[in-house]
């Protein structure tokens, strides 16, 4: 197998390891370790504070701009264009460069599909795919850039022209043996994320509250990490804080329903994430929308913790329904399963954590779809050469 140079671009929004949420950058963290043992070179492209062990890091942002996020587009739209084109520069400059690992939505692969200089490209596909159907449904690869999801039910409600472009679904993983294991659980339900419509943080505080089960969420809204810096953005008047679409959801959907059995513990580390999850009985994910890739669903697991949601997205992939978790059609029925929480087996969970989630395993697919990505592109070059040739023969 040839040892590759992979520029790996995680975008300017979050360091790798990010410090708590960041699904993308958790991924990578886990990604970017096992390539390096199996003797590939890594260049990262990501932000000034990322700690992890690369072979090169490049970087425009000293530090992530994640919480520019919650600004109108018009404010940020220039920060990702900035970041790509620091990448584009890099390519320019590294010819020792084989392939680029892309993550960033859209603005990579539109970027790489243009640069007739450039190493072939692999997209990683982390987001909901019908949400830029304008630009996906009339991509061209141009037989350079390709793309795998992260679960079969993405692709198969990707457009049917980027389908064709993809090479596979590759699992989200995680190390399992690094993740804290707790067999005997306690008696509270979690939801671990950014509460966000499509998540339901709401869904599931109204169904634990009607039913007096215990449930605990951890994440930020709109970027406030907990309830001091929501008072103290509240407070703020012309921040126009409260008007941000997640705010206004957790102001008026979630927070009132905190209380008695529901409590926001706001952000949390990512150690004290991991401990939230691994003592829990389960991790709930009552989803709006079809979840591509579940991180959150897949740590659980490999902490030992059953998942119980709504039958969406790659939760459709992920749980085996009666044994690592189960699937509700609605909000009566998802109330039901969580009452039935402590009939999966934590060691069932992690088992399959193991067989089907492991960091070792996802690396290995990765290497394999580089692998194609490079064999590819050589042909779609030497196929343009000779067609090239004919046409000047013949003139």
């Amino acid at each position: 197998m040839a040892r590759l140079t992979v520029l790996v671009n995680a975008g300017p929004w979050l360091p790798v390891p990010p410090p708590g949420y960041g699904g993308i950058e958790n991924v990578l963290a886990t990604l970017i370790p096992e390539l390096r043992a199996r003797g590939h070179r890594v260049v990262l492209a990501t932000v000034g504070e990322s700690e992890i062990e690369v072979d090169r890091r490049v970087s425009l942002f000293d530090r992530g701009q994640f919480e520019r996020l919650a600004e109108p587009y018009n404010r940020v739209v220039g920060v990702v264009h900035a970041h790509m084109q620091m990448v584009l520069d890099e390519l320019c400059a590294d010819s020792e460069i084989d392939l680029v690992h892309d993550h960033l939505e859209v603005v990579g692969a539109s970027a790489l599909a243009r640069m007739d200089a450039a190493p072939p490209a692999l997209q990683t596909l982390h987001w909901d795919l019908r949400k830029n159907a304008d630009f996906y449904s009339v991509f061209d690869g141009r037989g350079r850039v390709f793309f795998n999801g992260v679960s079969a039910r993405q692709l198969e409600l990707a457009p049917a022209g980027l389908r064709s472009q993809a090479l596979g679904a590759v699992p989200l993983a995680t190390c399992v043996e690094k993740m804290p294991y707790e067999r005997h659980k306690r008696e509270y339900v979690a939801l671990v994320g950014r509460l966000t419509p499509e998540k339901g943080a709401d869904i599931a505080a109204r169904v634990c509250r009607e039913h007096g089960i215990e449930l605990r969420l951890a994440g930020a809204v709109a970027a406030a990490r907990d309830a001091e810096e929501v008072a103290a953005r509240l407070a703020d008047r012309d921040g126009g804080w409260s008007q941000l679409r997640d705010a206004r959801f957790y102001l008026e959907r979630v927070r009132p329903l905190e209380g008695g059995p529901v409590r926001w513990l706001g952000s949390l580390d990512r150690e004290a994430n991991l401990r939230l999850v691994a003592s829990a009985r389960a991790v709930v994910f009552p989803l709006r929308w079809d979840e591509p890739g579940a991180t959150a669903a897949v740590e659980a697991l490999a902490c030992g913790t059953p998942v119980i949601g709504l039958r969406r997205g790659a939760l459709c992939n992920i749980v085996e329904h009666g044994v690592t978790g189960f699937l509700a059609d609605d909000e009566q029925e998802l109330a039901g399963y969580l009452k039935r929480a402590g009939e999966l087996r934590p060691e069932a969970c992690r088992a399959a954590a193991r067989e089907r989630f492991d960091a070792a395993l996802m690396a290995e697919r990765y290497v394999q779809l580089y692998e194609e990505v490079v064999e590819r592109a050589r042909a779609q070059t030497l196929k343009t050469a000779w067609s090239t040739s004919r046409s000047r023969a013949a003139s």
